[in-house]
């Protein structure tokens, strides 16, 4: 384990502690999986891996994703966003029109878990570009996905959403892919409105993408959608996408999960240098452009993501409450709802 993680263990453990709080749910967690021993551990509260530093997502959270691949996929259309869902505690399986290996842009070869045949029930489906015209014309694929029942979402990366349009599950609605094959889609496919110039585009159950990089802002957003901004934030966070432009996407559903974000104003009073463990200091501070707080010690900068209220949360999901005077004005935090208080300097 790196140093930087070992100092990152440290320090969340101080600054949030292991109290039970109102932030938390009553409900199993489990690790988000990666082929370990810690997948099959069941947790009464949240935490992190101690082997990968991961952070524990709750057990009714889960949701299976089929990621439809074809010969000739791009590989960032797909491991981006297969990187997203993984973190955040979804299960992925790759189906494929056969179990034959696939070979993603001549370089990479897959082996589907299943085909058409045999792939279990998925709550949500993804497709992805690169060859996708291949998919378009096999009725026996588009079929499949025409029976598929009770798919919750939708999701599709650059040229992918040409599958989703020949299978009518773009029917009326509104959809972007790559920049290069707009006009193409919506010549092919009159009954689809298609917007350029857009990350993503999110109907409600059908998030479409641009291209290749894009693939993973909207695997941001349906992680925001399904487990809150805060969790996306986590697993940006964890994947170190600095660059990740909340919220940058047309968003056409009653369902968005932005709307309720801390004005940036209200978290200014947060700001500030506060006590630590052992005489330390450390400094909470404003990242304007993220609208969010993080504690700055050791050069080493913490995201705190706000809850409701006083409370924030660390990037393990471990709550921190702030403290005011009679006054209103933040006089302090704790890492328990009646802890000790570290005081604002």
């Amino acid at each position: 384990m790196s140093k930087i993680i070992q100092i990152s263990i440290v320090l969340l453990s101080i600054l949030s502690g292991t109290a039970q709080t109102s932030v938390r749910m009553e409900s199993k967690y489990v690790f988000p999986p990666c082929n370990s021993v810690c997948d099959t551990i069941e947790h009464e509260a949240p935490g992190v891996c101690a082997h990968c530093n991961m952070v524990l997502v709750k057990k009714t959270d889960v949701k299976t994703i089929a990621f439809y691949l074809q010969d000739g996929v791009e590989v960032l259309d797909f491991a981006g966003p297969l990187e997203v869902f993984a973190y955040s505690g979804y299960k992925v399986f790759t189906v494929s029109a056969t179990k034959s290996p696939i070979i993603s842009q001549g370089v990479l070869t897959v082996v589907p878990d299943y085909d058409i045949t045999d792939a279990p029930k998925a709550d949500i489906l993804a497709f992805f570009g690169g060859n996708s015209s291949a998919v378009v014309k096999n009725p026996k694929v588009i079929e499949w996905v025409k029976r598929q029942e009770n798919v919750q979402h939708y999701f599709s990366v650059c040229t992918g959403a040409f599958i989703l349009a020949e299978a009518g599950i773009l029917e009326n609605k509104t959809a972007t892919t790559f920049h290069n094959a707009l006009e193409d889609l919506a010549t092919s496919y009159p009954d689809v409105n298609v917007r350029k110039n857009v990350r993503f585009v999110d109907n409600g159950d059908v998030i479409t993408t641009a291209g290749i990089s894009a693939g993973i802002d909207g695997a941001l957003h349906l992680v925001a959608k399904l487990r809150g901004v805060n969790a996306a934030k986590r697993t940006a966070y964890y994947m170190e996408y600095d660059t990740w432009e909340i919220g940058d996407g047309l968003i056409l559903s009653e369902n968005n999960p932005y709307q309720n974000m801390p004005l940036i104003s209200s978290l200014e009073t947060y700001v500030g240098r506060y006590e630590f463990e052992n005489g330390a200091e450390v400094e909470v501070k404003l990242d304007t452009k993220k609208g969010d707080l993080y504690a700055l010690f050791d050069e080493l900068v913490y995201p705190l993501y706000h809850e409701k209220d006083d409370i924030f949360s660390d990037t393990s999901s471990r709550p921190i409450y702030f403290k005011r005077n009679g006054n209103g004005e933040v006089i302090g935090y704790s890492t328990s709802k009646d802890g000790k208080l570290f005081r604002k300097l």
